[in-house]
């Protein structure tokens, strides 16, 4: 399996998750002659299958990618599948959180639920590919708190363990977070959607 990313932290993630299914996973990394697929999609989905499917169709495998982010619905969905570069480029944690609160402000939600979405897409050229949605929900505080996790983490808090995504320890987020929540799913299903691809 090659995971569609460059992103060494995801990278290990993932591999640590397959490990037990005995595969041989490799990344983008492992192919610098590969060009960046650009991500033109307009949902999650949309771009975790043109990572996932272009690069299963190039290298003839089976290909993983995943889109992440947040979503606020006082804000009609932002920062959404721009969350990486909501305040532009470079990408930037620290100016992408100012630019979340100010929006909020501006608005004057008195509503400031928001969710972090994980869309894994995997893909090999003779299947349809498949797909699973984790979500995580919680909501933006007024200021950041705490300084483990990235990205949002310190403006989003979880009602359930009173804290921050940012002020909880690794293994606890990686266990209620969207991306664990996707995981557990794709985990469930892959083993049958393997077993048929090996029927092909």
């Amino acid at each position: 399996m090659i995971i569609a990313s460059h992103n060494a932290g995801k990278i290990k993630e993932f591999k640590e998750m397959f490990a037990p299914l005995a595969m041989e996973v490799q990344s983008l990394l492992d192919f610098p002659e590969l060009a960046e697929v650009e991500e033109t999609g307009t949902t999650f989905e949309a771009n975790a299958r043109l990572k996932a499917e272009q690069i299963a169709k190039e290298l003839n495998c089976i290909a993983l990618a995943d889109d992440s982010g947040l979503v606020v619905p006082a804000l009609n969905g932002e920062p959404g599948i721009y969350s990486a570069r909501y305040s532009g480029e470079p990408k930037d944690d620290k100016r992408n959180n100012q630019k979340l609160l100010a929006r909020l402000a501006e608005v004057n939600a008195s509503d400031r639920s928001a969710y972090f979405v994980s869309c894994i897409v995997v893909a090999h050229p003779n299947m349809e590919s498949l797909v699973v949605e984790g979500r995580a929900h919680g909501e933006i505080l007024e200021e950041l708190r705490g300084v483990e996790g990235f990205g949002y983490d310190p403006l989003f808090y979880v009602a359930s363990e009173d804290s921050t995504f940012a002020e909880i320890p690794l293994s606890i987020k990686n266990k209620i977070s969207h991306r664990a929540n996707a995981t557990a799913q794709l985990l469930d299903l892959l083993p049958s959607w393997l077993e048929e691809l090996k029927q092909l």
